[in-house]
């Protein structure tokens, strides 16, 4: 009785620390955004109007269109297929393994059939288990691939900026920019700027 009031207690808190993260999420973005146009608006009383020029750029279609992408792309459908065909080797393993018990169960005394069962449920936690590590393995890869494009696209942004007298450059990607005039957006030069057609 105390253990089944427990885990309901238990379940109620997750949900609450679930619903509590998800709400400090978007405080977190909105007090970004709040933060960013507060600085604005004093940067700009320092300085005069003219000084105060903000750029936008999408960087995940910049991202796409960089050389190298097709080459990270082919790394890691690569990867993910070496991951995939282990990961079915070990359900068929599993699949196998439970027809068999399955055929067998109604033959087998009660020790062997808890053996087999043990078996089955060891064999189903390591799929589990590999699945989650072949996720982050996954995810560890594409941000290392990543990295340098990003790294190359962060500076050609930065450097487009410079040159042209940008104060900020906000991603557009989160749809945060609502209203900006074409000859902000920085795409053009940043594709120029990275040899991109």
């Amino acid at each position: 009785m105390y253990l089944i009031i427990f885990f309901i207690f238990l379940r109620t808190q997750k949900s609450q620390i679930h619903i509590y993260t998800k709400t400090m999420k978007k405080l977190v973005k909105i007090f970004a955004i709040v933060a960013l146009f507060t600085g604005i608006a004093f940067s700009s009383q320092a300085q005069t109007p003219a000084a105060l020029k903000i750029g936008y750029i999408d960087f995940n279609t910049l991202l796409q269109a960089m050389p190298g992408i097709d080459s990270v792309r082919i790394t890691l459908q690569k990867h993910q297929e070496q991951l995939t065909d282990q990961m079915d080797q070990m359900r068929s393993e599993f699949e196998n393994k439970y027809l068999d018990y399955q055929s067998k169960a109604a033959g087998m005394s009660d020790i062997i059939k808890q053996n087999k069962e043990q078996e089955l449920t060891q064999l189903q936690e390591r799929i589990d288990a590999f699945q989650q590590q072949a996720q982050q393995d996954l995810q560890a890869k594409q941000q290392k691939l990543l990295q340098p494009l990003i790294d190359q696209a962060k500076r050609a942004i930065s450097d487009v900026a410079k040159e042209q007298g940008y104060t900020y450059v906000l991603n557009n990607i989160e749809d945060v920019v609502l209203f900006s005039t074409p000859a902000n957006n920085l795409m053009a030069p940043v594709k120029k700027k990275l040899g991109i057609e």
